[in-house]
């Protein structure tokens, strides 16, 4: 019996044993679970966009060459379908724009190969294709062989009413000169684009009005801009409540309208506008536009008000008379009260 208490204390002394091995085991794998998530890097999803720019400007910050891009363009040669081939271009824009380097190093085949995906039926794929390109339209080597494709562009916009198409498309065209041979197209599309300025979508609104205003300072394309047929209602583009975004690029365009139509150059020939043509509506005897811009130049936006009064000073004066004091009455759009 003398030996109970004994064995009772030795195993006592055996469980804190195991107690603090065990303990001692938790910890080791605690460490080693800690250590180990330390140096764990989460998984690269070579699909995702993100995960594609974000590995390559890791590799572009350590002067290496990611190959990222090439792995890229080299995939659009293979068969995909429509929603891979969308992924695979918008991956391209990125890269694009995130590793100069390596789209520098690409050539004028790449260009080609991107814009070939402006066939696509697909308008997504399309839409992804007009973004690479205006991606690529950035780097100057690019830009004549991007021209190349204004005339699809041009087709594009002005055969199917999508207005992401028409952004995207229109971006492209304005952040490029416009070769003189595009120009027997634009006069076709003209019609479309004025409808793209007259559409409910802001954004391609926006677009549009650049466009025609760089446009209506082509000598041989004022006419047809002018003469184009618009809404009776064109002039609600002038309200106050449009956005002002909108509002600076229509008042930019009447103001290009305005000075080319008082060039010498046009006012050398005695031109004939339809009745309902964007001369009529901004210019003719029975425009509202007057009234319009008095409006605005009390708009809350700084920028709107000035182009508002430079509108005003270029239908008051055309550019060949002197200064604005000595300009004849007879060519201003307001009334001696206004």
């Amino acid at each position: 019996m003398c030996c109970i208490p004994q064995r009772l204390g030795q195993m006592d002394i055996c469980k804190g044993v195991v107690s603090l091995a065990t303990a001692a085991g938790a910890i080791c794998l605690l460490y080693k679970a800690i250590r180990a998530g330390i140096k764990c890097q989460p998984p690269r999803c070579s699909a995702s966009p993100i995960c594609v720019a974000r590995l390559a400007v890791e590799r572009e910050q350590h002067g290496r060459d990611s190959g990222e891009l090439r792995r890229l363009l080299n995939s659009l040669e293979c068969k995909q379908d429509e929603y891979a081939k969308s992924m695979v271009l918008h991956s391209i824009t990125r890269c694009v724009y995130l590793l100069e380097s390596e789209a520098s190093a690409c050539t004028n085949d790449d260009i080609t190969l991107v814009g070939s995906m402006l066939d696509d039926k697909d308008n997504s794929v399309k839409i992804q294709a007009l973004n690479a390109l205006k991606a690529f339209s950035g780097i100057r080597k690019f830009r004549l062989k991007i021209q190349e494709h204004s005339i699809k562009v041009l087709e594009l916009i002005s055969t199917i009413w999508d207005s992401q198409l028409h952004i995207a498309g229109l971006r492209l065209l304005n952040n490029l000169p416009l070769p003189d041979f595009a120009h027997p197209q634009l006069r076709r599309v003209m019609p479309a684009l004025m409808e793209i300025l007259q559409s409910d979508y802001t954004l391609a609104q926006v677009q549009a009005a650049r466009l025609l205003s760089n446009l209506a300072q082509k000598n041989d394309l004022l006419y047809d801009i002018l003469n184009c047929q618009v809404h009776s209602n064109f002039l609600n583009l002038f309200q106050s409540t449009q956005p002002g975004s909108l509002l600076l690029e229509v008042l930019v365009f009447a103001e290009r309208l305005s000075e080319g139509r008082s060039s010498p150059h046009y006012r050398a020939v005695k031109w004939h506008y339809n009745e309902q043509s964007v001369h009529e509506a901004v210019f003719g005897d029975d425009s509202r536009l007057a009234d319009r811009l008095l409006a605005l130049v009390i708009h809350p936006e700084e920028d709107v008000q000035i182009q508002a009064c430079k509108v005003i000073v270029s239908l008051q004066c055309p550019q060949d008379v002197g200064v604005w004091p000595s300009c004849p009455p007879s060519h201003s759009c307001f009334s001696n009260a206004e």
